[in-house]
């Protein structure tokens, strides 16, 4: 058991004012010099033999007298230092003994000097007590103490399905992919425990010693987001399959349904396609016609000019011929034979065995094999790397190919920049009428009360431009920052890439002007370097 600090303590005789040193006791702590100065300080004692009284620290075994000053001091009371901690988590307290005749600290004594420092909550009773029973000096007294805040933690859902769309098809052994046997779907029966939703706990604030609310760190809260053929349970806390089916998360979002199949061609016998699940098509897709499911889309015939949009995965057992006019899209991968005049986005990745004067993008790789495996004109831009065999042709043909940003972001740029020329145009013109108006009234020509409504409006409407300019060039810094800090991104060249081919890796630009075999392109700082594979 640890014994009593040492202390010090004041003794007012004839001659002067002395300090008097008491050792610790066994497992006690000794007195520190630092202790001594400040309580000095506060009693107007500047001037005193310093190194007199590191010497009696320094042995620090025997009970030490030492004249500070020649001037006697007037009793002095029993006195109490504060201490809050940085915190606030807690506030401590030192006591220093009277002099003779000097008076003893009482609780509302203690009480005041506390709330002076700051103290308003927390105060420990019990602290307070054993300090006026025992009276231990030069000992840190913790006398109030906060309430922490009870931290909460993040609502979380667990799918009870595979969410996985990364998935690819099977490489044979000639080299040439099999569109077949994908087995990409999740199938679920009716009943089927689909997700379970653990949830948010906000915590609980708690209040420092200075009486200021701790706040709880913040939580994110979730729920479980579904659509058609899913039911939730009572509580809301997990989420069933209402019939047999398969099971997709899009977006966040839980769908169960029964695959819409097409037992032939999309065309004028079935007009447009909208459907919430899964879109299985036995033909083709006939130019001018729309495929638009919320799941997936397969076809396992050709599409021509039609435009399919997915917000899972696209799957075509032979391909695409657009005839500048066919559009693929979806939220996730695609997957084809061949691309030609066509424009295919995915949130995914892409992957063919050629493709020809398309506009080609995904958030994730682009690959291009098979046994043709070629790249000819058109633009591919890819989140994270392409992957051909041959790129451009011996004609020269312009071929894009480009990695290292989320064609979404560029996308979204391109298009707030045109939204802030349409808006900047629209304020120039309400500054004119504005202009206007106000030179008529400098003038003292007379405005009607319906004149007076439209300036009202004006101002207003004005006031909101600004606003939605300040925010879509915010908007647009941050993704020109992010374009232009992203240095990943790899386009690799199995074979050839032929003259007249632009690499562009993270905004840096490289043009192909002889032939590159057996290669991969990475950015290397404000260059793109040529990487043998």
């Amino acid at each position: 058991m640890n014994g009593k600090n040492g202390y010090f303590q004041l003794a007012i005789k004839t001659d002067g004012t002395y300090l008097k040193i008491f050792p610790a006791e066994a497992g006690g702590k000794s007195v520190l010099f630092e202790d001594i100065s400040t309580y000095l300080i506060d009693m107007k004692i500047y001037e005193y033999d310093k190194i007199a009284i590191s010497k009696a620290l320094a042995e620090g075994k025997k009970e030490t007298e030492l004249r500070l000053t020649t001037v006697a001091l007037s009793p002095v009371d029993e006195r109490i230092r504060v201490i809050i901690d940085d915190d606030r988590m807690a506030a401590k307290a030192r006591f220093y003994p009277p002099t003779e005749k000097g008076k003893l600290l009482t609780k509302e004594d203690i009480v005041n000097e506390l709330v002076r420092s700051g103290v308003k909550y927390g105060l420990d009773e019990f602290a307070i007590a054993d300090f006026l029973k025992n009276r231990q000096y030069c000992t840190d007294y913790i006398l109030a103490k906060a309430t922490p805040a009870v931290q909460g933690h993040d609502a979380v859902i667990t799918y009870h399905f595979n969410t996985d769309l990364t998935l690819k098809p099977k490489t044979n052994e000639d080299g040439s992919v099999d569109f077949h046997k994908l087995d990409m779907i999740s199938h679920c029966r009716k009943n089927d425990l689909l997700a379970t939703l653990t949830p948010v706990d906000y915590g609980k604030p708690g209040i420092d010693v200075c009486g200021n609310v701790i706040q709880p760190a913040k939580v994110n809260n979730r729920t479980l987001r579904h659509g058609n053929k899913v039911y939730l349970s009572e509580d809301g806390l997990r989420l069933y399959s209402q019939v047999d089916g398969h099971v997709t998360l899009t977006d966040g979002r839980v769908f169960v349904s029964d695959t819409y199949e097409v037992p032939a061609d999309v065309d004028s016998s079935t007009g447009d396609i909208e459907y919430d699940g899964n879109v299985v098509i036995r033909g083709n897709v006939i130019t001018g016609f729309s495929v638009k499911a919320k799941g997936d889309i397969e076809v396992n015939g050709v599409v021509e000019g039609a435009y399919l949009e997915a917000g899972g995965q696209i799957v075509l057992k032979r391909g695409i011929q657009g005839m500048n006019k066919g559009v693929l899209r979806a939220n996730g991968n695609i997957i084809t034979k061949f691309i030609e005049n066509s424009e295919v986005i995915a949130g995914g990745y892409i992957t063919t065995e050629s493709i020809l004067h398309s506009k080609v993008s995904a958030k994730g790789d682009i690959s291009v094999g098979g046994r043709r495996g070629f790249v000819t004109g058109g633009e591919i831009r890819s989140g994270t790397m392409i992957a051909v065999k041959t790129a451009g042709s011996h004609m020269g043909t312009i071929t894009l190919l480009e990695v290292g940003i989320d064609p979404r972001i560029s996308e979204e740029a391109r298009e707030l920049e045109k939204k802030l020329v349409s808006l900047t145009a629209e304020k120039e013109r309400m500054a004119l009428g504005l202009s206007n108006f106000r030179k008529k009234l400098t003038m003292g020509v007379p405005i009607t009360d319906e004149k007076r409504q439209f300036l009202k409006q004006i101002t207003q409407s004005n006031i909101i431009l600004e606003t939605q300019i300040r925010e879509a060039r915010k908007r647009l810094d941050e993704l020109r920052i992010e374009m232009s800090n992203n240095e990943s991104g790899m386009i690799k060249i199995s074979d050839v890439v032929y003259p007249g081919t632009k690499m562009v890796i993270s905004n840096v630009v490289y043009y192909v002007r002889d032939e590159i075999h057996h290669s991969k392109f990475i950015r290397d700082q404000a260059d793109i370097k040529v990487v043998p594979l």
